[in-house]
């Protein structure tokens, strides 16, 4: 039995940011019913290629995108935009433990979903909302995809080669990183919420948003800033702290160099061939790494050229040195490390067998994480919870879908 066997879960959401903290805690044993519109549900099955193969390698009707979100739900659909719809979503809010949903602000109300309605039905329902800017504020109503939280939130501002590199601008990152860490953050406030309800008694409302998140996740750089009032710039893949701290050129690639103190950084000179580094006054502390960074980085650059990137990961993890190559996903997957913690895991499925999956990284020692079912069908569970849950009998079931709710 998984940590929280015990819950269900409510998901309005869609996309990634709900969907991510619904699959964690559907990971963790949570039962997650996934509310989806009938006919076309979440908008993330549409969005590929790439798709699902079937048996024969033809596309399936479920990408990529959504696949990564969604394992261990049940998918039920259900028009709320029609009375019966807000009667069975209603009903089933009334025996949840935890709403998330990812609607406008208010997007909701009009349908009598919204927090203070739910609180009436239930007073210890954990409601989680999450938009692109909160609540409150003069953007509260504005809708938010990751993207442009990532350009407003100040990340992209850090992210890309040094102004004069060739190619230098504001880069995103290559994964929708607000929006799962705007998922990870919705977590954590949900189990606070359950702590909370645990000995206080009563639900609460949760309110995430987007750019919080992205802000809040600066770390060092937004500390950086307010401790001098000096905007970071782009380092391209340096560090703005730590020298050296970022990729060097190899004689057939590149690889990662990470010396986070000063031994680190005496082992790697005598490995690099040149012990004097660790001895010359402009180097022999991080800070004044840091200071002369222009002179050392182009020094180690030309002392890198001269080994493969095997050769500097294998000399330098036996010197105790971190370092690491650059993989793509294919070699990612392939890595010794990788496999052996058994990150890529297969889930039989309705129209392919098999669907890979990424294993959560969550590994507890007497409550596993759990791999019950694949992503869901569109609708796939719906007669099934609406008679175990709500207690409906098939034929108000068929009603419902032949009317159009379902």
């Amino acid at each position: 039995m998984g940590a929280l066997s015990h819950l269900r879960v409510l998901d309005l959401s869609r996309v990634l940011a709900g969907p991510w903290a619904g699959q964690i805690l559907a990971d963790l044993g949570a039962e997650v019913i996934k509310v989806e519109r009938p006919g076309n549900g979440d908008d993330t099955r549409a969005w590929g290629p790439p798709f699902l193969k079937d048996a024969y390698g033809e596309n399936t009707t479920e990408a990529a995108y959504y696949l990564s979100a969604n394992r261990n739900k049940q998918s039920v659909t259900i028009d709320f935009t029609r009375p019966e719809g807000q009667r069975l979503v209603r009903e089933l809010a009334a025996k949840s433990d935890i709403l998330i949903e990812n609607f406008k602000v208010g997007g909701l109300a009009a349908y009598g979903l919204d927090y203070q309605s739910l609180k009436a039905l239930n007073p210890d329902l954990i409601y989680c909302s999450i938009t692109g800017f909160g609540q409150t504020g003069p953007y509260a109503k504005r809708a938010g995809y990751d993207f442009m939280i990532q350009g407003l939130g100040g990340l992209m501002s850090l992210t890309g080669r040094p102004e004069g590199d060739e190619g230098a601008g504001p880069v995103k990152v290559g994964v929708a990183l607000t929006d799962i860490l705007t998922g990870l953050y919705s977590t954590v406030a949900i189990l606070a919420a359950l702590a909370h309800r645990q000995h206080n008694g009563g639900g609460q409302h949760i309110d995430m948003a987007l750019l919080d998140v992205q802000v809040a996740c600066l770390a060092n750089q937004a500390m950086n800033y307010l401790t001098t009032g000096v905007a970071p710039r782009r380092l391209g893949n340096a560090h703005p702290n730590i020298v050296p701290y970022q990729d060097f050129p190899t004689a057939d690639g590149d690889f990662i160099l990470t010396v986070g103190n000063d031994g680190q950084f005496r082992k790697f000179a005598e490995v690099a061939g040149q012990p004097q580094w660790a001895d010359d006054p402009r180097f022999t502390t991080n800070k004044l790494r840091v200071a002369n960074r222009a002179v050392l980085i182009p020094l180690i650059r030309q002392a890198t050229v001269f080994k493969t990137t095997a050769e500097w990961v294998a000399q330098l993890e036996q010197a105790g040195v971190p370092c690491g190559p650059i993989n793509d996903l294919a070699q990612m997957f392939e890595d010794p490390q990788v496999k052996a913690r058994g990150l890529a895991i297969e889930l039989p499925h309705a129209l392919a067998g098999l669907v890979p999956q990424v294993a959560s990284p969550i590994r507890l020692s007497e409550t596993p994480v759990e791999y019950r079912h694949a992503p869901p069908l569109l609708g796939e569970h719906t007669a099934q919870v609406l008679q175990r849950v709500l207690g409906l009998e098939l034929d108000s079931v068929d009603a419902l879908r032949a009317s159009g709710v379902l």
